[in-house]
């Protein structure tokens, strides 16, 4: 599975946001079930951040993020965040969890 969490920043704040982003990795990569992560900016509105984690599945994902240091590491990049969902599973995913076709 894979999570977007979509940041807004204005642009006087983005060495900030990508200087946060690398601790709140390394973090998380030391967490079980990480896969891989990429920051990402709007082509569009270069207020918009995009970044993207990988999971072995939604649990690890949600184990992840209620560690004590991803907490601590995530809070200046959370500030950020946009309240949207951000939890994605694969279409072959779907259907087993769900049983839809």
């Amino acid at each position: 599975m894979f999570a977007v969490t979509r940041l807004r920043a204005p642009q006087e704040d983005a060495e900030a946001l990508i200087a946060a982003v690398a601790p709140l990795l390394a973090a998380l990569s030391s967490r079980p079930g990480f896969r891989d992560a990429e920051l990402g900016r709007s082509a569009d509105d270069p207020e918009l951040w995009a970044l993207v984690t990988r999971w072995d599945g939604v649990g690890a994902y949600r184990r992840a993020l209620s560690a004590t240091e991803v907490k601590i590491t995530g809070a200046p990049v959370w500030v950020h965040a946009v309240d949207e969902p951000s939890v994605y599973l694969p279409p072959e995913d779907v259907a087993r969890n769900t049983g839809e076709a």
